[in-house]
């Protein structure tokens, strides 16, 4: 297959802004493409070679990327520079510098995806001394033979920034409309994907094997679920009534979600972004193998530091500084201590419990693990009284834990993979202070900053998901908060995600003067949400013409890298503590 056909679609894809363009886009390339070259066109699609989990990512410096578009097209260093700093995109530098391009093109060969997917992913593994030289190369190789149009794509693919910003719904959507002929089957394609985790994967199944395929989707060891969410409410009442009367109480713990696949031979860990983390906690895999007294399961637990001396839970931060680490890990294992506190069970002994209802996993889980000061299983209280539950949820919290989830006990009480239901509620200490709780935002746009904080970001633009429309709405400016660490690191962080205009699920009355795809999650802190004619978060919901805003929004310094943006405050928890809030000056204007 022509590598060109993939490079015209990605750019009328980053030419609209338009979700149904998108789609028809994207099923007419489907439609072309050979059913055995269909995982790599859709890896290809999403700027990735292989499923997140896999952990194979492109990322070549752009220095070395500059290199690699002077050999193939001929002009200096210094041109390509200086075409890269006019457009900010070295896709379009490449495109400019091969439209000049002196050399004869009659040994040119024709790319094929086939030959890009193969030479990335060369680039992706390559490793040793002479690694470097070895991906300038390849990637040299590559540009030679594209067409400028082609290099465009190839140079964004090779530093791991496409740009175009399609989302996975929109992905399975169009493989519905190609494969099965319609939208109406995108629940059952969104199924098998939330049960792989792999888009690729789930295209291939359904060209090779139809719909048919699809619907006999199992869970497997190795391919991590992705996981069921909460809803949140504000009172012990309220979430009884809600699980229509009875509720089963967990300890929210402050720690590290993740879900552990073990098998006698293996153990994997992954987080809640599903990031393969199993080097960082080779304590834990370790603790979870001997723990496990069946052949293979897939479980899901909270990862939390405990203070060796006392035996406290401590904060999500300490556990934290676990993450990311590729040296000293043995030293952090033993200075940072964790004990795994699992609360669910996917998959055990060749059975999928995935649509099992939740009193039945939870006996599973109690049944196959064998319990000890470094695996449990979380605290649990079965009750229909909300006094009850509000003593449980005050042990908890005075025990160093976030406060409860409550499940539902009901015959419908399924494990909603990639979800974010009713199902399971969470109820924390910090909803009872109305806005004194914190808000998990995604950055979406950025203002220059000027006087001490030109060349860098002035302040961020924010935004809440909408979980029913998929899209991102702003709620705030945020320009509080940030230290000088932050304000240096911020465009380091964010560049990455740079786009042209802003991203087709970015919901905005707001013009930033730049605009990110949305993949960052940071912690904010506010005095009070307002009504607000310039923001988009519940936009005309309690006001013609007015969306929601925080006053005095601030950053607290947490960077949420254990979230992904679809994980971020939604519209609906917005407007529930909007609604909390005015009761709450309603109350005591009484009172006064």
């Amino acid at each position: 297959m022509r590598y060109g056909q993939l490079a015209e679609v990605l750019e009328g894809i980053e030419g609209t802004s338009k979700r149904l363009e998108m789609t028809d886009l994207l099923v007419k390339l489907l439609k072309e493409t050979p059913r055995e070259l269909v995982d790599k066109v859709v890896y290809l699609t999403q700027g990735k070679l292989h499923p997140d989990y896999v952990g194979v990512e492109l990322g070549m410096a752009e220095k070395l990327v500059e290199k690699a578009i002077s050999f193939a097209s001929g002009r200096t260093m210094a041109e390509v520079e200086s075409a890269f700093n006019r457009s900010g995109d070295l896709g379009v530098a490449a495109l400019e510098m091969l439209k000049k391009k002196r050399q004869s093109t009659l040994m040119k060969k024709q790319l094929t995806v086939e030959s890009v997917y193969d030479t990335l992913d060369k680039i992706a593994h390559a490793a040793g001394g002479r690694s470097v030289d070895v991906k300038v190369k390849l990637l040299s190789s590559l540009l030679t033979d594209a067409s400028p149009e082609e290099a465009k794509f190839v140079t964004r693919m090779a530093l791991g920034r496409l740009r175009v910003g399609i989302a996975d719904m929109t992905i399975l959507d169009a493989l519905a409309i190609a494969y099965a002929g319609g939208k109406e089957f995108s629940d059952l394609f969104e199924r098998a994907y939330n049960l792989s985790s792999d888009l690729g994967y789930v295209a291939k199944t359904v060209a090779l094997y139809g719909v048919d395929g699809v619907k006999d989707f199992k869970i497997s060891l190795d391919r991590p679920v992705r996981p069921m969410l909460c809803e949140r409410l504000s009172s012990a009442e309220e979430i009884l009534a809600k699980l229509e009367g009875k509720g089963s109480a967990e300890y929210k713990y402050d720690g590290l979600r993740i879900q552990a696949h073990v098998s006698k031979k293996k153990v994997q860990l992954f987080s809640r972004r599903l990031e393969n983390i199993t080097s960082q906690f080779p304590d834990v895999a370790e603790n979870l193998r001997s723990a496990v007294m069946i052949d293979q399961a897939i479980l899901e637990g909270e990862c939390v530091a405990v203070d060796p001396n006392t035996g406290d839970m401590l904060p999500f931060q300490v556990v934290s500084q676990r993450r990311g680490r590729k040296h000293e890990i043995e030293a952090m294992a033993e200075e940072v201590p964790v004990t795994v506190f699992l609360f669910d069970i996917l998959y055990a002994g060749g059975r999928d419990f995935t649509m099992t209802p939740y009193l039945e996993r939870r006996k599973e889980l109690t049944e196959i693990v064998r319990k000890s000061d470094e695996v449990r299983v979380a605290e649990q209280l079965l009750t229909k009284d909300p006094e009850e539950l509000e003593r449980y949820f005050d042990r908890a919290v005075s025990l160093g834990c976030e406060g409860l989830v409550v499940k539902s006990v009901g015959d419908g009480s399924v494990y909603q993979a990639g979800a974010r239901g009713w199902l399971w509620i969470k109820y924390k200490r910090s909803y009872k202070a109305e806005v004194a709780d914190t808000f998990d935002l995604v950055p979406v746009g950025a203002f220059h900053g000027r006087g001490k904080r030109g060349g860098t970001y002035g302040a961020l633009l924010m935004a809440v998901y909408n979980t029913d429309a998929d899209q991102f709405e702003t709620i705030s400016k945020l320009g509080s908060g940030f230290t000088d660490e932050d304000l240096q690191r911020l465009p380091e962080l964010l560049d990455k995600d740079l786009i042209r205009h802003p991203h087709p699920r970015v919901n905005t009355e707001m013009k930033a003067d730049v605009w990110f795809t949305p993949a960052r999650v940071l912690e904010v802190s506010a005095d009070e949400i307002t009504l607000s004619p310039l923001h988009t978060c519940a936009l005309g919901t309690l006001r013609r013409g007015s969306g929601l805003a925080l006053r005095f929004p601030r950053f607290t310094g947490r960077y949420r890298d254990d979230k992904s943006p679809e994980d971020a405050t939604t519209t609906k928890e917005t407007l529930e503590t909007y609604h909390r809030q005015l009761k709450k000056i309603e109350t005591e204007g009484q009172a006064s």
